[in-house]
């Protein structure tokens, strides 16, 4: 958590962006560090646990190609059985950071849990709440409230367009041999 912390004052004192950092670690290690680098990019995804995420991917899957044409046909994630009681309808799923652990110094906003679910992170330890997270002036309570709501009744226009449109990329990935799901 120190370390995540330090992260997260450096990005403050550098002007890159707010107080977040996040360091991921696996069996007592730390893999990849992350801070939030908002304002230093114009990049709003930035944030210190997409950062640290983004980085232990890399170092935990170092075989991971760039995209280039002669490795599009194949997957270098490997795959874990699902976890009893789960109510995922595959079997099986990529590894992703499976192990891992992710310290933050403050609870992760919407997009970062997202990540960290995808990422399939086991644990998430937080330094400052999402109280504290609000009085400094980075209020994602709105965000949490929105997401219950019915589509039609958030603040952003969410609607299903077009939907034969994308009904072919859909049948690709259904109908694809040796699918590897994540």
């Amino acid at each position: 958590m120190r370390e995540a912390v330090r992260l997260a004052t450096e990005s403050v004192v550098n002007g890159w962006g707010g107080p977040f950092g996040a360091v991921v670690t696996r069996d007592g290690e730390i893999v990849a560090r992350g801070q939030n680098r908002v304002l230093l990019t114009g990049d709003p995804t930035a944030h210190g646990e997409v950062e640290a995420i983004r980085k232990a991917i890399q170092v935990l899957n170092p075989e991971a190609p760039t995209i280039a044409v002669d490795h599009q046909d194949r997957s270098t994630l490997k795959l874990v059985r699902r976890e009893p009681g789960s109510p995922d309808r595959e079997p099986f799923r990529a590894r992703m950071l499976k192990g891992c652990e992710i310290y933050t110094s403050g609870q992760p906003c919407p997009m970062c849990m997202s990540a960290i679910y995808w990422a399939r992170i086991d644990a998430v330890y937080f330094s400052r709440d999402l109280e504290d997270t609000a009085e400094i002036g980075f209020s994602d309570e709105y965000q949490y409230e929105d997401f219950k709501k019915p589509l039609n009744e958030r603040s952003i226009l969410i609607e299903q367009s077009y939907p034969k449109l994308g009904k072919p990329a859909y049948r690709a990935w259904k109908s694809r041999p040796n699918k590897h799901p994540y």
